[in-house]
């Protein structure tokens, strides 16, 4: 185990994962000045801009948490750069470490344990990259597609894709709770506590106008259906 720590750990795979880790900013970055640059396009104004992105960026805080914890256990297995560079590219770590589960097992061993030597650990490597190469194909592949065909469907009725959007927001989160509700009741009720905790943030908001804590609803929810799933493995 610790020769191969000290391959995944060496300069070279530090020095390849920090090329992706950079097109990855890079691509961040220049999302953020088209959007300033185009926003009057569609008539947002600066201040609804930086809104936007103030509250994408308070969101993504809650699932870094997570992300964080589930890292540490991946690290000890694949290394630090190529868990930066895994979670930096597809940002699931359950999916990485899943996925690198399946690459030791198909090599005949289970993920750090007993005779899990370079060999498999290469296996779960690829495991890992050709397991999330399908979600970057069909984004490339069919995101011009799919973009026309929300213009076709946007011309004739704007509603539609307002109803289909949110159809498909609450069908994904729907499946990942539907998960977590038939695992266990301490994961039960922390479903029960975060979607309370939601709706009276929102209702709150809502009575209040309060905007920026329209911003912070979903932070603030994971954080308390992280620590509430805390409490429940200490009792």
């Amino acid at each position: 185990m610790d020769k191969i720590l000290e391959i995944a750990n060496s300069p070279f795979m530090w020095l390849f994962s920090m090329v992706v880790i950079i097109i990855v900013i890079t691509q961040a970055v220049i999302f953020i000045r088209l959007v300033r640059k185009n926003a009057a396009a569609i008539d947002m104004t600066m201040i609804e801009v930086n809104k936007a992105l103030r509250t994408g960026v308070i969101s993504a805080l809650g699932p870094s948490l997570g992300i964080i914890i589930i890292a540490v256990s991946l690290i000890t297995v694949i290394g630090a750069p190529l868990t930066l560079m895994r979670i930096g590219i597809i940002g699931s770590a359950a999916y990485e470490l899943t996925a690198a589960g399946i690459g030791a097992k198909a090599f005949g061993v289970e993920l750090g344990k007993e005779g899990y030597n370079l060999q498999a650990f290469t296996t779960a490597v690829w495991a890992m990259c050709l397991g999330g190469l399908g979600w970057l194909l069909s984004t490339t592949l069919f995101t011009k597609s799919l973009g026309k065909a929300q213009k076709k469907i946007a011309a004739k009725n704007t509603k539609i894709m307002a109803l289909v959007s949110t159809a498909a927001m609450l069908g994904a989160f729907g499946y990942f709770t539907a998960g977590q509700i038939t695992t266990s009741v301490s994961n039960s009720m922390v479903v029960i506590i975060s979607a309370i905790t939601m709706a009276f943030l929102m209702m709150i908001a809502e009575k209040r106008n309060a905007g920026w804590l329209k911003e912070w609803a979903l932070g603030i929810t994971l954080v308390v259906g992280m620590s509430f799933g805390y409490v429940t493995t200490i009792f």
